[in-house]
């Protein structure tokens, strides 16, 4: 197998529509195109993609022949016979290739190996200090990706994109942190070219919030159209899918709730500066400053869920009190967006009921009854594994697009 050269990042995710020239159906005229057809997992025959193509089957055959050599298609079984040699079958096969998958946090870092269908093929979970600045930070995720592979017997050769998640706006077009509040050194940083002189593959860098809403989508809510994704830890944001497409905003910042001013708030002071920032009042470190307040020590979030598992009342109403500051600004994102399901994650959501009541009691008594009427308010299913799902889906929707698969193939002929 060669090694994979990096794909372009502003390849379109599917082939152009309409005959060309030649009277072919351009829209399946390339390999790539074909492929796109057996993304599915559903094995066909020659004839059977001759068919749905429109292709001569002498192009078809051209056509699986290279994308079997690039290793993502496969012989799988022999179709009936109705007379003669039984004909052949194709199917994608997801373990040709795999995708490095990051979740970075304030605090830690998870890292997956992926398959090309999003299979957690290994994993590592490492405690980090984002305030440590980018290089020192990259460095570590890193190394930690080269001892995956290791951990999962698989070679670097077979990477074919990487993809993660950042505790701050991204921009995402270039994958450079745009002002984070928590990542000081961070600002502007170009974290696809620093990973690209290790990796030399396309690198997806997005808003961690949103990865996470990517991949709580993708493994639990496919169906579901419109979904808020709303993460309550260090810091709080959402990531929001509308119409089935994930939405970043003008400038990546679409979903920063965080920095909404709830009515509780008063003249609490944020750490963007401004005052009464539902982040200031819900977070984990908020909560437990607050705990603290009231004489029950508790530092962190962790503190936090701790005391309330361990039945402390005190916790408990605080852990409340948290879900309605968070149901005072998603009152107003339900009225604005009406989204079906409102998936609730990170790691103070883990506390589960005491989070969630709070929530419900608010949205339920300040939305819409129409905006209300089939709302689902549920905690996340993929909780601390959302991150790197999303980030591995992200990456494989980028990879897998007619153009890449294209390009893909070309480079494995050369």
């Amino acid at each position: 197998m060669k090694p994979v050269q990096p794909l372009s990042r502003g390849a379109s995710s599917s082939g152009a529509q309409g005959p060309d020239f030649s009277g072919q159906p351009y829209g399946y005229s390339r390999a790539g195109d074909v492929f796109q057809l057996l993304r599915d997992g559903r094995a066909r025959t020659r004839a059977e993609l001759a068919e749905i193509t429109g292709l001569a089957r002498s192009t078809v055959a051209a056509r699986i022949d290279s994308l079997t050599a690039a290793g993502l298609i496969g012989p799988a079984g022999e179709a009936v016979s109705s007379g003669g040699r039984p004909p052949s079958r194709f199917a994608f096969q997801p373990s040709a290739r795999v995708i490095l998958a990051v979740d970075v946090g304030a605090t830690h870092v998870l890292i997956a190996l992926l398959d090309l269908r999003g299979t957690v093929l290994s994993e590592l979970r490492e405690t980090i200090d984002i305030a440590a600045g980018p290089t020192a930070v990259l460095d570590q995720v890193l190394e930690l990706c080269g001892q995956l592979f290791q951990q999962a017997g698989r070679h670097e050769r077979e990477l074919v994109g990487m993809g993660m998640g950042l505790p701050g706006p991204v921009e995402h077009s270039s994958g450079k942190p745009a002002s984070p509040p928590i990542m000081p050194g961070w600002d502007g940083f170009d974290v696809p070219a620093y990973v690209q002189k290790r990796f030399a593959v396309d690198v997806l860098v997005d808003n961690d919030v949103n990865i996470m809403a990517l991949g709580e989508r993708a493994s639990y809510w496919p169906d579901a159209e419109n979904l808020l994704f709303i993460k309550v830890a260090t810091g709080i944001g959402a990531g929001i899918i509308s119409g089935g497409l994930l939405q970043r905003g003008a400038d990546g910042t679409a979903g920063d709730i965080g920095h909404v001013r709830v009515p509780r708030g008063g003249e609490v002071m944020c750490r963007c500066g401004n005052f009464g920032c539902l982040e200031a009042m819900a977070s984990g470190p908020a909560v437990a400053a607050a705990l603290a307040a009231a004489g029950v020590p508790a530092v962190s979030g962790e503190d936090v869920l701790d005391l309330a598992r361990r039945g402390n009342l005190v916790a408990i109403s605080a852990m409340r009190q948290a879900g309605r500051d968070i149901g005072d600004v998603l009152a107003a994102c339900v009225n604005l967006l009406n989204p079906s399901v409102i998936v609730i994650g990170g790691g103070l959501a883990s506390a589960g009921e005491y989070l969630l009541a709070g929530v419900r009691e608010i949205v339920y008594q300040r939305s819409l009854p129409l905006a209300t009427a089939r709302l689902r308010i549920v905690q996340s299913m993929a909780a601390g594994h959302a991150g790197v799902l999303g980030a591995g889906h992200m990456v494989i929707d980028h990879v897998l697009s007619a153009s890449n698969v294209e390009h893909l193939v070309q480079v494995q002929q050369q």
